[in-house]
């Protein structure tokens, strides 16, 4: 009876899929299907992870800028200090002077002090000779100082003898005048000498006590910045955590869709199996020609991307080190013999810039050189303007590779910066980036 053929072939075909008749191997039971994540929670959990990057880096920024403002300051400080010793050495040179200047007052006035005390004694010394002279009588023209002369050369002897007297006591007492009117004077130019150097060394007291209290200042400036970078420091690994909270639940959710994609493409060939071996067994028992059975492939997974960009961000916050990171994670860095050497990058473990990319990349199963130069060579160029979440970014210096970043969308990127430093998000820098960006996936 027409018909008939095909009925018992549907027939065959649904109880051969029913109690598991297919090729041998083929056909064991399924087992139940494992928890799957809607779109929507995945979504929220990678969006929340994304903010909470964006913090981090946007803390990481600040700490980057607080940092260089302590360096600054440090700067500062260090030429406060400087001021204040000039201010002190200053200050000892011209309480020098002003010890100099007073020791030379002292001694004019000393000398000022002798020269009158000379000149009242002659006053003195005159005034008892012209007081006896003019008791006896014996002052010049007086009658008396001539009486009991011999003879007149007498005479003249004994008034030239009074007009010497006379003469050379004034004589004395004119010299002492002017020695003492001459240190007097010198006394005046040491007292204005010695209060120039005062008021030089009250000038430089003055600039001491501000030269300290500017250095005081800026101590206190840069302490108070220290507190804030620790403060920020203390912020950033707190947001850090959550970060890392967020990410585990989001994995945890990815890996649950993971398995679920797993299992849905395990039974999707258990039934294609199934359903072939039950259509070939159905042709061996008709005379109807065979109809072919298209066995489709999985869809390619879309998690590629995300596994990157999730290792990427699982090493926020380790330290720099030049030649450091392989496929498996940090490693220690290599002697560059210079910049990195200094800061001990050698003795460090941790990534590069490539070193970074070279691990994140290699949990989507991509082997990239440890090498910019090379990454930039390694996949799809794409326009700038076309760049999307998972493309590398690159810098270059007069054509040649020096750095890479992994773009994270929204004008974000993950990077390890430079020595120093650690891996950070950051946004994206535009000054020096090359033309285009680099698609692994």
């Amino acid at each position: 009876m027409p018909g008939s053929r095909g009925v018992r072939r549907t027939a065959a075909i649904t109880l051969l899929v029913a109690i598991g008749l297919a090729a041998p191997g083929v056909g064991s039971a399924v087992p139940a299907p494992p928890p799957n994540p809607s779109d929507a929670e995945i979504q929220a959990g990678r969006a929340k992870s994304q903010q909470v990057a964006g913090q981090v880096g946007e803390l990481a920024n600040q700490l980057a800028e607080a940092e260089s403002k302590l360096v600054d300051l440090q700067a500062q400080v260090e030429l406060k200090m400087e001021d204040a010793n000039k201010a002190r050495v200053d200050l000892d040179r011209a309480e020098g002077a002003y010890d100099d200047a007073r020791r030379v007052a002292d001694a004019a006035k000393v000398d000022s002090d002798v020269a009158g005390q000379r000149i009242d004694q002659q006053r003195q010394r005159l005034d008892r000779f012209v007081a006896g002279s003019y008791r006896q009588g014996s002052q010049v023209g007086s009658a008396t100082a001539f009486v009991g002369s011999k003879n007149p050369q007498d005479v003249l002897d004994r008034a030239l003898f009074l007009d010497v007297i006379s003469k050379s006591e004034l004589d004395v007492m004119d010299d002492l005048e002017r020695a003492r009117v001459e240190k007097v004077n010198k006394d005046s130019l040491a007292r204005a000498a010695l209060e120039e150097a005062e008021a030089k060394r009250q000038a430089a007291d003055d600039a001491r006590r501000a030269a300290e209290s500017a250095q005081q200042a800026a101590i206190a400036a840069q302490n108070s910045q220290a507190d804030q970078a620790r403060q920020l420091e203390s912020d950033k690994a707190g947001v850090e955590a959550q970060l890392a909270e967020a990410r585990s639940h989001v994995s945890g959710l990815e890996q649950q869709r993971g398995q679920y994609e797993d299992w849905l493409d395990e039974k999707q060939r258990e039934e294609a199996a199934a359903a072939q071996a039950a259509a070939q067994a159905a042709s061996q028992s008709t005379s109807d020609s065979r109809e072919p059975v298209q066995q489709s492939a999985p869809a390619p997974s879309g998690r590629s991307v995300e596994v990157v960009i999730s290792r990427a961000l699982s090493q926020l916050g380790v330290q720099y080190a030049w030649g450091g990171g392989n496929s498996r994670g940090a490693t220690r860095g290599i002697r560059d013999g210079g910049v990195a050497d200094s800061y001990g990058d050698y003795a460090k473990t941790g990534f590069d810039c490539s070193g970074l990319m070279l691990y994140a990349f290699a949990g989507a199963g991509v082997q990239l050189d440890h090498y910019s130069g090379y990454q930039y060579q390694s996949g799809r160029r794409v326009p700038l303007s076309q760049m999307r979440r998972g493309d590398m970014l690159f810098w270059q210096s007069g054509g040649s590779i020096h750095h890479v970043a992994l773009y994270l969308g929204n004008g974000r990127m993950v990077e390890a910066p430079y020595s120093g430093s650690r891996v950070r998000v950051t946004s994206v820098r535009y000054g020096g980036i090359a033309p285009y960006a680099v698609r692994m996936l």
